[in-house]
């Protein structure tokens, strides 16, 4: 199995931390130069010096800029022309009944979640369809497709991605550039630990709260506990190497079994 990215660049947006530091590591172990994204030098490079101490002569340079913004992602582009591969994972996530939802709170989730993948993929593609191969993929959820009651404006903008996704995916095919989505389910990241914490109740460590969650709130799950950043990366990664040229335009789940779907 070809599963060798030396040679090849690759961007993860949010990768700071949570899955897309999982998948920039995993990235760096199959031999890409990895550009880590945040939105302050001072996270990008206490990332950067932490992948190297976990990935010894792993390639990791800095990517700073807010993707949340226009002016942010073009800052970006500038600083890094060029990348074989874009994993769009910076995102945000916030519980909130729908009533109590403003507008802005409604645009600020769709400019970050949705509207930073576009304008790097609206960036990098053209130039991945030239050279004839290219990796994008977009970290959606299975609350883009079970909209979580809690939090209906996260669900509906990693809906968005899903469409935004397979539509690209039509746009470059037979280009070489395969496009697809990957779909984790409730996974131990820093933010949801912090969520976790502030939940109270069940007592006991995070992976019992983890576990009390899952059973309330997805009970459907057959994995039965939160999933970790790394089982997430590990699909991202074989995503993006030479043995997936075949697989474009699906949408992939981690998401433990939570979605009660045969396909």
């Amino acid at each position: 199995m070809d599963i060798d990215l030396n040679g090849r660049s690759a961007l993860v947006t949010g990768s700071t931390g949570g899955i897309g530091y999982a998948i920039a590591k995993a990235l760096g172990q199959l031999g890409a130069t990895v550009a880590v994204n945040g939105r302050t030098g001072e996270r990008v490079n206490a990332a950067i010096e932490r992948l190297r101490g976990e990935v010894p002569g792993g390639g990791f340079i800095a990517g700073i800029g807010d993707v949340g913004t226009e002016e942010g992602a073009a800052e970006l582009v500038a600083a890094l022309p060029r990348v074989d591969i874009l994993i769009n994972n910076a995102g945000i996530f916030e519980p909130k009944p729908f009533f109590e939802i403003p507008d802005g709170e409604w645009r600020r989730f769709f400019e970050v979640n949705v509207m930073s993948g576009i304008r790097l993929a609206r960036a990098y593609g053209p130039g991945m369809v030239e050279r004839g191969w290219g990796r994008i993929v977009f970290i959606a959820s299975e609350s883009g497709i079970n909209i979580p009651v809690e939090m209906v404006h996260y669900g509906m903008t990693k809906t968005a991605q899903l469409a935004v996704s397979r539509g690209l995916a039509e746009t470059v095919g037979g280009s070489g550039v395969t496009v697809n989505s990957v779909l984790p389910g409730p996974t131990l990241t820093e933010g949801v630990a912090d969520f976790l914490e502030s939940m109270g109740g069940a007592g006991g460590d995070l992976e019992e709260k983890g576990r009390a969650f899952i059973a309330e709130n997805r009970p459907t799950s057959l994995l039965k506990r939160l999933a970790q950043p790394e089982e997430v990366a590990s699909m991202v990664a074989y995503l993006c190497t030479p043995a997936a040229s075949a697989t474009t335009g699906a949408a992939l789940r981690v998401d433990g079994g939570v979605l009660r779907s045969i396909a």
